[in-house]
C-alpha cells in the first residue's frame, strides 16, 4: 500500500481513510460544533451569558427554545468549545449534563438522547457523580434535597478561598423536569442561581414554546426569563455551505496533502448541478440538522480505500436510502400469500371506504380471487392463511382498532391496514417474481 508523507509522520492511504471516518462520524453522531449559520446573534447572546458566569462569577439562567433538529445542542457546544479555549475557564468551570445531552462516545447511534434522570433523586446522584463528589458525600444523610445540593456546591469551594468554582448545569429536555414532583430540582437550582450563593448557570434546552407555563409559580419567579429562540431560517445557499463545512476536514488533520485533496473534492462536489438538485430535494423536505447528518453518514459509509473520495454516485445512493419508504421495503420480503392478503385488504378499504375489517372478511376476499385464478395460485388451508395474517400484524402492517375487545375471537377482531394504495402498488412493481394474476388483481379498481 502506498505511503503518504506528512510533515512529521508517514500515513498510508488506509490510515488516512480510517482517520477521516473517525473525525466525520464523531462530527455527525455527536453533533460536534462547527461554524454557526444564521444564529450569530443567538451565539453572541449565549456566549456573553456563560462568560459572565465562567469568568466574572455571575449567576444566570437561560432557555434555548427551538424545534427538534434546529441546532440547539450544536449551538451550545459551539459556545462551550470557544469558552473552554480560555485558560481561566478551562481550569475552573465545571459542567453537569442532565438527561444525557452528550451522547456517550461508545454509542454511535445518530442523534441518540437517552432520558436517564427520570426523577430528582436520580438527577442528584448524577450531579454527585459528574462533580466527582461521591467520596465527599459518603454515607451522609440529608434532611432535604436543598441541603444535599447545598452541601455539593459547598464542597466545590477552592481550598481556603471563599469563592466557589463556577458550575454550568445543562438540562436537556428541560420541559420533562417540570413533570418531576414539586419541580424540586428546578426550584433549588434556580434558587441558588438567583441568590448568588455560588456562581451557577442553568441552561435548559427544549422544543416546547409554552415551557414557562409548565413551571410552578415559585420556580417561575426564580427564573431569569431569558430565552434564546432558534428557528431554521437559513436559505438553500447556507444549507449548501453547511453541507460543505460538515464534510470538510480540519486544518489539524495529520496528513495535510490528503486533507487538501479531500477538501478540494468536496468543494467541486458542491458546485455540481446534480448535487445541488439532491440537496434542494432534502432542503425542501427538512432543514433538520439530524436529517442532513443522516444523509452525510450514509454517504461517508461508502468511502473506502478503493473509493477514497465522495462522488456523485455515493450521494445519490445515500439520498435514495434516506427517502426510501420503510414500509414498502417490508413488503418486498413478504411471501406471495401475505402479499395477496395485503391486496385483499386494499380492496376491502376501497369497498368499505376505509372502514375497519376482520380476518374473515379478508379470507373471503382472498377466496374470491383463488376461485377465479385456480390455475395459477395454490389454495391454502385456513389456519395457514390465519398464520400469515398474524404475521402481518407482527410486522405492524395492520393494527387492531382502539377499544377492540381482547375477548373477541382473533378471526373477528377489527383491524386497520397501515398502508395506502400507492405504497402497495409501488412495492408490487419491485416485488420479485410476482405472478401476473396477482399484479392484475392488485391494479383492478374493484374485484
Amino acid at each position: 500500500m502506498s505511503k503518504r508523507k506528512s510533515k512529521d509522520n508517514s500515513f498510508s492511504l488506509g490510515e488516512c481513510i480510517t482517520k477521516v471516518q473517525m473525525i466525520l462520524r464523531a462530527r455527525f453522531c455527536h453533533h460536534l460544533p462547527g461554524k454557526p449559520f444564521g444564529v450569530e446573534a443567538q451565539y453572541k447572546n449565549l456566549m456573553d451569558l456563560l462568560k459572565q458566569t465562567a469568568v466574572h462569577g455571575e449567576s444566570n439562567s437561560v432557555l434555548i427554545v427551538g424545534p427538534r433538529g434546529a441546532g440547539k445542542t450544536m449551538l451550545l457546544k459551539s459556545v462551550l468549545k470557544e469558552l473552554m479555549e480560555m485558560k481561566q475557564v478551562k481550569e475552573n468551570l465545571l459542567q453537569v449534563h442532565l438527561n444525557d445531552t452528550t451522547p456517550k462516545k461508545e454509542n454511535l447511534i445518530l442523534g441518540d438522547k437517552r432520558l436517564l434522570q427520570t426523577d430528582d433523586k436520580i438527577a442528584l446522584k448524577e450531579v454527585t457523580r459528574q462533580l466527582k463528589l461521591e467520596n465527599v458525600v459518603g454515607d451522609k444523610v440529608f434532611g432535604s434535597f436543598a441541603e444535599n445540593l447545598a452541601f455539593l456546591l459547598e464542597a466545590l469551594k477552592k481550598g481556603n478561598r471563599s469563592s466557589s468554582r463556577p458550575v454550568l448545569f445543562i438540562l436537556d429536555e428541560f420541559d420533562l423536569f417540570a413533570h418531576h414532583r414539586n419541580q424540586t430540582l428546578l426550584y433549588n437550582l434556580l434558587d441558588v442561581a438567583q441568590s448568588a450563593q455560588t456562581p451557577l448557570a442553568v441552561v435548559g434546552l427544549t422544543c416546547r414554546l409554552d415551557v414557562l407555563e409548565l413551571l410552578e409559580k415559585r420556580v417561575k419567579s426564580r427564573f431569569s426569563h431569558r430565552q434564546i429562540h432558534l428557528l431554521n431560517t437559513f436559505g438553500f445557499k447556507e444549507y449548501v455551505e453547511i453541507f460543505q463545512q460538515q464534510l470538510t476536514l480540519p486544518k489539524e488533520f495529520p496528513d495535510g496533502r490528503f486533507a487538501q485533496e479531500w477538501n478540494q473534492n468536496i468543494q467541486s462536489l458542491c458546485k455540481d448541478k446534480t448535487v445541488e438538485d439532491i440537496l434542494q430535494k432534502h432542503f425542501n423536505s427538512s432543514k433538520d440538522f439530524r436529517s442532513l447528518h443522516m444523509l452525510l453518514m450514509l454517504t461517508l459509509s461508502q468511502v473506502t480505500v478503493s473509493n477514497r473520495n465522495i462522488g456523485l454516485t455515493d450521494l445519490l445512493t445515500a439520498s435514495r436510502l434516506c427517502t426510501m419508504d420503510s414500509k414498502a421495503n417490508v413488503l418486498h420480503g413478504l411471501s406471495v400469500l401475505e402479499f395477496c392478503l395485503i391486496i385483499a385488504m386494499k380492496h376491502l378499504n376501497y369497498i368499505y371506504e376505509g372502514e375497519p375489517f376482520n380476518f374473515e372478511m379478508v379470507y373471503n376476499e382472498f377466496q374470491k380471487f383463488i376461485q377465479r385464478r385456480t390455475h395459477s395460485m395454490h389454495n391454502f388451508e385456513k389456519p395457514v392463511i390465519l398464520k400469515a395474517f398474524e404475521h402481518l400484524h407482527q410486522l405492524e402492517l395492520i393494527k387492531p382498532m382502539d377499544g377492540a375487545s381482547t375477548r373477541t375471537q382473533k378471526e373477528y377482531q377489527l383491524v386497520k391496514l397501515l398502508l395506502d394504495s400507492s405504497q402497495i402498488m409501488d412495492a408490487l412493481q419491485k416485488y420479485p417474481h410476482c405472478p401476473t394474476e396477482v399484479q392484475l388483481w392488485a391494479s383492478s379498481s374493484l374485484e
